[in-house]
């Protein structure tokens, strides 16, 4: 009856206003990130000098640091040099940051596996570099990138938990609330966490599946 007694609607509503703050970092983040993902892991693909070498640069220290690092740097560091950003865009420029380097190697690589041949067609054709690069090697390279990319969108949902440190009120912020309040809610509430997650991450599997198979067809 305890167990049962923690999902009263009080409790789900509250968790559900969590939920829907984890959702709104999540994609707004994976919006951001697949845009800068894009152009870093470009950036390095065409190997422009210096630039690209910079890129890389970055892209590998930021890959090396932990997330929760990059959460309180945004959160605690950058108003110290006149940056004041609320939580909530804490959240999503630590996120942003993160996620971008790990997707621009992830674009990167999907480029780079594209046989080389595949652009030389493209040039013979009378096609810019640029030209070829949009209409001839993303499109097939995409294919390549889709399971790695889906994976670290998903990795982005879970992390997103890590923002209670800086106390953003999401899906885990709120459970702690809830069980703080309520001893006996514990339990329920872990449950009710994973089902969350599980459910909405799970979901991203198995269109990222579908998906695969579609474009396989």
């Amino acid at each position: 009856m305890d167990f049962l007694s923690a999902f009263s609607w009080i409790n789900i509503r509250f968790l559900l206003d969590g939920l829907l703050v984890t959702l709104q970092v999540a994609v707004v983040s994976i919006i951001l990130s697949f845009i800068i993902g894009g152009i870093l892991g470009t950036l390095r693909f065409i190997k422009i000098p210096v630039i690209s070498t910079v890129v890389m640069i970055v892209v590998d220290i930021i890959r090396n640091l932990p997330l929760l690092l990059i959460i309180f740097f945004t959160y605690f560091a950058l108003p110290q040099i006149g940056i004041q950003l609320s939580i909530f865009w804490s959240a999503v420029v630590a996120m942003t940051i993160f996620e971008s380097a790990m997707l621009s190697e992830i674009i990167r690589a999907g480029l780079v596996a594209v046989p080389k041949g595949q652009m030389e067609a493209g040039r013979s054709t009378g096609l810019s570099y640029l030209s070829t690069l949009y209409y001839i090697i993303f499109p097939q390279s995409i294919k390549l990138m889709l399971p790695p990319i889906v994976s670290q969108f998903i990795s982005l949902i879970r992390d997103t938990s890590l923002a209670v440190v800086i106390s953003l009120p999401e899906l885990t912020h709120h459970a702690k609330i809830i069980y703080a309040q309520e001893p006996t809610a514990v339990l329920p509430m872990f449950v009710a966490m994973a089902l969350c997650y599980f459910v909405i991450c799970y979901s991203l599997s198995v269109f990222s599946k579908r998906l695969e198979r579609r474009w396989a067809v």
